[in-house]
């Protein structure tokens, strides 16, 4: 079974919040890569999001592959940063489990909205 695009949409929300927050929940809020690198992220999240042909995306411009490749893009670009960046040594733990998380929710998530298989099945 696959992810349904509505619950992904939730997710992305949750996740563009979470990459902005990140850096002062989880401590490591001093500043440089390791805060901006979660938080640009988030921003972008959030902003594709938006523009996202699915049931919560507000302007339904961007299709669901892309944006799938675009969460997968950044899940691995979050989770090598720490070691592309060279702040693996402070702090990788959260940007290696958020990345691989949103990496691993692109690949499950269905490529077609609900309401446009429903009408496919009409």
């Amino acid at each position: 079974m696959r992810l349904p695009t509505r619950v992904h949409g939730m997710l992305d929300y949750l996740l563009g919040a979470l990459l902005i927050a990140s850096p002062w929940l989880f401590g490591f809020a001093t500043g440089g890569a390791e805060r901006w690198v979660p938080v640009g992220l988030g921003a972008g999240v959030l902003l594709y999001s938006v523009f996202t042909d699915y049931e919560l995306g507000l302007v339904k411009k961007l299709q669901m592959p892309a944006h799938l490749f675009l969460d997968a893009l950044g899940g691995l670009a979050l989770a090598a940063s720490p070691w592309l960046l060279g702040f693996d040594e402070r702090v990788w733990m959260p940007h290696v489990v958020i990345g691989a998380v949103e990496v691993v929710t692109a690949a499950i998530t269905n490529t077609v909205p609900g309401y446009e298989r429903r009408r496919a099945g009409r």
